[in-house]
């Protein structure tokens, strides 16, 4: 198994338990006890677990509330996502991420790729990019603060995005349908969403299927504007089709 599967798998592991003791890792995985200290090591640098007493937990978001919530739901459906959409960046690409429950397990996978230039309004995806130390850079926008989701937003954040451009911006987004497009809950969320799909090149939404054919209160954006959709499952026909008719693609995450 090569040194990158199997920290795969050890985070997994990991995710999936809450926390799992070295000796734990060790006999799930095939490898010594040394190793699986230095892999929790490397993993945790990157932002990936987090060391404690014999052994590792997720690292989880100092806050309670919502989004801490939906970080602990459908995590293998993210995390498949995740993968799939940590694949299709690759150096030298500058990335707008919103803040969002997926996009926080894609900043856990991007935190392998080196040279990107991450824009975000996350401070937890921040944290993630920044402490890999992998070469990328990462700015975090001002603006009011909102402790429960850890973001920034408001029209001071929005006024910084139109300070970058960028080659793709990735959201997350609270609804998806086929008259609307995306949608989100917030409106100052929506905003920041919309500010960052106006100075970039591609949009990548990543939606799982509980996003299909919902509705929420504030538009992001039409089909047409999305160039890729990353999901778990297939969508309705009708999303499928006014993605693919306007030149977008769809991926199902395996």
């Amino acid at each position: 198994m090569s040194v990158s599967r199997r920290q795969d798998n050890l985070v997994d592991l990991v995710r999936r338990a809450g926390k799992v003791s070295v000796a734990e890792l060790a006999d799930a995985l095939g490898a010594s006890r040394e190793t699986i200290r230095r892999d929790l090591t490397h993993l945790e640098r990157a932002g990936r677990v987090q060391k404690v007493h014999g052994g590792a937990i997720i690292p989880r978001l100092a806050g309670e509330g919502s989004f801490a919530q939906r970080m602990g739901t459908s995590m293998q459906a993210k995390t498949a996502m995740a993968r799939v959409a940590a694949s299709l960046f690759a150096s030298g690409e500058t990335l707008f991420i919103d803040t969002g429950s997926t996009t926080l397990y894609l900043a856990e996978e991007l935190a392998a790729v080196a040279g990107l230039t991450i824009v975000t309004n996350s401070t937890e995806i921040a944290r993630t990019i920044a402490r890999a130390r992998n070469a990328s850079g990462v700015f975090l926008l001002g603006g009011a603060y909102g402790v429960e989701n850890s973001q920034t937003l408001g029209t001071m954040a929005a006024s910084q995005i139109r300070s970058f451009r960028a080659h793709h911006a990735v959201l997350t987004v609270g609804a998806l349908d086929s008259r609307t497009g995306a949608m989100d809950f917030d409106m100052e969320e929506a905003q920041v969403a919309q500010a960052m799909i106006g100075q970039s090149e591609q949009v990548t939404v990543l939606a799982d299927s509980s996003k299909f054919e919902s509705l929420a209160s504030f538009e992001v954006c039409p089909l047409a504007r999305i160039d890729r959709l990353v999901c778990d499952s297939p969508p309705p026909a009708d999303i499928r089709d006014g993605i693919e008719q306007a030149g977008g693609t769809v991926i199902i995450a395996q």
